[in-house]
């Protein structure tokens, strides 16, 4: 990548390109001629290059310079911003930097006549210029006061000095001397761009402690600057070249001061912000871009081109604490505020495909590739979405994309190597995780699957090793179940229904011929039904939830009164759902509650949200969850009901209307048990029955076998008991040892897993015309009943 230095030479050469006149600015008719070289395959019509300079003016109206038009130092600015992409226009515009030798006695401020950097009536010194990071040489942005120079001097002394006696210790990694930040933080996730350049100080010893103590000397000079003024200058510029060094902690502390100085301004908080995200402390980073977006918005246009920035790096600071429905509002705010902003584009598809809203997404990431189309991580995500739609052909020339972009992009490759495993493309598969291991050696997931790879291609003996290899790396427990799967396998030579070899792995039986023997034995179908439900809960962990921090958010979210369609409802948007279910799920870490919100999502939102609005019945939202938290059956049904009373038509009184429950009872089968869709709902549509239901009738009309949600007793069972192993027991189909309930066929003597047992799935080996199935939920139950025969 460019350094700061050549970046700044192609905007300058960019700028001279067009600047025909030579007066130091682009005027309308020359950005004009310059957003048309640049996109040359785009055909824009007059109105939108119109709209195009209207945009640019307006946000960058500080860098106009009368009829001249946009300064050099606006052009730099569009850029910073991520309004174009430096490296990209200057290539497509076939320029080539100038040599030292052409450039000899000129500068910027000769060639350029805004762009001179005079501040406070001072002219910066050549020497200072040349070999200061570009962010001291800004007239709007830089160092202001002769004496902040004398700090940052000496700063820089102290840093080349700790710089020094770590290397000689061998505590300082990642040198990176030459390398520094481009100002204004971008993207701040967790890239590759910011783990390559990092340099990691050894913090502990006791040259650090010195450089801190030397460091605090420096504060102290700067806060006995003449005026408040030159204090924040001081503490801003030690700020900056502590960041760029990253030496972040300290960096944090000069913002800091920096925020005291001067609490209106954004850019210290903004700072601080980055250095908080960086430190992994994201709920600080958050609450520092807040501020700054606070301060920009009162601070009228003079922030107005920070902005778009503040936005995406406040949507990257919740994504940081899981909270990727808000991070969405941010991200779409940046791309409003800047409409050629792809960064913001591309964090704005990727977290839409997060929480499950494909179509979006794929809108999102095609914008920002439209944009950039050698923006490999925007291929990637693009490709992910359009597998998660079932577009497999598409996806694969994405990952490709991203791959030929990117050889060694992991992402790409270990979502490449999913893609082709859904596909039955084993061989292929089992490639992509070998390069991906070859980037990323110890990536045990790769390994594992890699492994399953192997193994469906037919290299058992190579699955082996894999395997070996992963359980050399985690002691996770789904590895061991696949070492005795894979034993198994070799035991009976299956390897899976259709493996190419004429011999079949199991054949599925119509739901007819399952008949059950006992009262205790579940039915195919509901066993089914609540086998999907309670993979909702693994995922969502709402079943960690006790049912009693619902009715506690019942009691203490006040929420407004809306009139959206004439109707009084107690309304929310998704991100402040989002918020309520962190405080639900705050025992889950950020990765797993952005897997929790997507499915909920999925699940339950798209359900609720008909219309698409947004916005979401909170009562309603609440007692659909209640079912599936944690707590007795009772409890759960008592919250459910306790909830639809803090929807407005039932405000006041300690009964539902009957037209409420019913609803609710639609609504509950048709997000858990969707085979009966969304026509049960539709059945109560136009029904004005006003009449009262107490909770004893809830309860009746909710345990409703066939009207109700009778399925959550088989839930419950599946609650209790679907961790219970049962001894060398294994599916006679899929051959993995039997966890949970033990299906036993009482003829032919085999046994299923739940699993199978609800897909209808039996060996091949025993055909029979009817099959009798006894359900065991612990081997004492079978151990007991077999003793029961005997004894006979």
């Amino acid at each position: 990548m460019a350094t700061r230095g050549s970046r700044s030479e192609k905007v300058k050469r960019i700028f001279q390109q067009f600047d025909g006149n030579h007066d130091g600015g682009l005027n309308r008719e020359e950005m004009a001629a310059l957003v048309v070289a640049v996109n040359p395959r785009v055909k824009f019509s007059d109105e939108q290059i119109n709209a195009i300079l209207d945009e640019v003016f307006r946000t960058y109206s500080e860098f106009i310079d009368g009829e001249k038009g946009l300064t050099y130092d606006g052009l730099l600015r569009t850029y910073d911003d991520g309004a174009g992409d430096v490296d990209r226009d200057f290539d497509a515009l076939g320029l080539e930097l100038m040599k030292p030798e052409d450039n000899a006695g000129t500068s910027i401020a000769a060639d350029v006549a805004s762009s001179t950097s005079i501040v406070d009536g001072r002219v910066m010194e050549p020497h200072k210029k040349q070999r200061t990071a570009a962010w001291a040489a800004s007239p709007n942005h830089g160092i202001v006061f002769d004496d902040t120079w004398k700090l940052v001097d000496d700063l820089e002394i102290l840093i080349k000095r700790l710089k020094s006696k770590q290397s000689k210790d061998g505590k300082v990694k990642n040198d990176n001397s030459d390398v520094y930040s481009e100002g204004w933080s971008r993207e701040l996730g967790p890239s590759t761009e910011l783990s390559d350049k990092r340099v990691a100080w050894e913090e502990t010893g006791h040259h650090y402690g010195v450089f801190v103590k030397e460091l605090g000397v420096l504060r102290s000079r700067a806060d006995g600057s003449r005026s408040r003024e030159e204090a924040f200058d001081g503490h801003m510029a030690i700020g900056k070249v502590l960041y760029d060094q990253h030496l972040f902690k300290e960096a944090l502390v000069s913002f800091k001061r920096a925020c005291e100085l001067q609490p209106a301004d954004v850019r210290p908080h903004f700072r601080a912000g980055n250095c908080l995200y960086v430190l992994a402390r994201h709920s600080g980073s958050k609450e520092e871009f807040l501020l700054a977006l606070e301060a920009a918005e009162a601070g009228g246009s003079q922030w107005a081109y920070l902005l778009p920035q503040i936005h995406v790096n406040l949507g990257i600071a919740l994504e940081g604490e899981g909270m990727v429905i808000s991070s969405c509002e941010h991200y779409r705010e940046a791309a409003i505020l800047c409409p050629t902003h792809f960064r913001a584009l591309k964090l704005l598809g990727s977290a839409l495909f997060g929480v499950g809203e494909y179509k979006a997404a794929v809108k999102a990431l095609e914008e920002a590739i439209y944009m950039k189309s050698d923006y490999a991580d925007a291929h990637c995500d693009l490709a992910s979405a359009l597998h998660a739609m079932g577009d497999d052909d598409n996806a694969i020339k994405e990952f490709q994309r991203a791959i030929d972009l990117k050889p060694g992009h992991v992402d790409a490759l270990y979502n490449l190597g999913g893609l082709y495993m859904d596909m039955g493309r084993y061989q292929r598969a089992s490639e992509m995780y070998t390069r991906v291991l070859s980037v990323w050696p110890n990536h045990w997931r790769a390994l594992l699957n890699k492994a399953v790879a192997l193994l469906g291609a037919g290299e058992t003996e190579e699955a082996k090793k894999a395997l070996k290899e992963a359980l050399k790396m985690t002691n996770r427990v789904e590895l061991h179940d696949a070492v005795a799967h894979l034993k198994q396998l070799q035991k009976k030579k299956l390897s899976g229904n259709g493996n190419g070899n004429g011999e079949e792995a199991f054949i599925i039986v119509e739901p007819s011929k399952f008949k059950t023997v006992g009262e205790k034995t579940t039915l195919r179908a509901d066993l089914s039904t609540a086998l999907d439900i309670r993979s909702f809960q693994r995922i969502t962990r709402l079943n960690r939830c006790d049912v009693e921090q619902i009715k506690k958010e019942i009691n203490e979210t006040d929420v407004p009164m809306s009139y959206s369609g004439g109707v009084p409802e107690k309304s929310i948007r998704k991100a402040s759902l989002e918020e309520i279910l962190r405080r639900l799920l705050k025992f889950l870490n950020s990765e797993t509650f952005i897997g929790a919100v997507k499915a909920i999502n999925q699940k339950v939102l798209s359900v609720l949200d008909e219309s698409e609005s947004g916005r979401l019945d909170l009562g309603m939202f609440f007692a659909v969850l209640a079912p599936v938290c944690g707590g007795s059956p009772d409890k759960r049904k008592r919250v459910a009901y306790e909830a639809l009373l803090l929807r407005p038509v039932n405000e006041g009184s300690n009964q539902i209307r009957k037209t409420d429950a019913q609803r609710y009872i639609k609504l509950l089968r048709a997000i858990y048990i969707p085979s009966h869709g969304a026509s049960e709902i539709l059945e109560i549509h136009g029904e004005m029955d006003t009449s009262l239901v107490s909770l004893a009738e809830f309860t009746a009309m909710f345990d409703d076998p066939d009207w109700g949600f009778g399925i959550m007793s088989t839930l419950l069972k599946l609650e209790f008991g679907d961790r219970n192993r049962h001894g060398s027991h294994v599916c006679a189909t899929c051959r993995y040892p039997v966890i949970g309930s033990r299906f036993k066929e009482l003829k032919s003597h085999f046994s299923l897993c739940s699993q199978c047992y609800s897909e209808g799935k039996v060996p091949p080996t025993s055909k029979l015309e009817e099959y009798r199935f006894k359900e065991y939920a612990s081997e004492a139950e079978a151990v007991k009943d077999k003793c029961m025969w005997f004894g006979k």
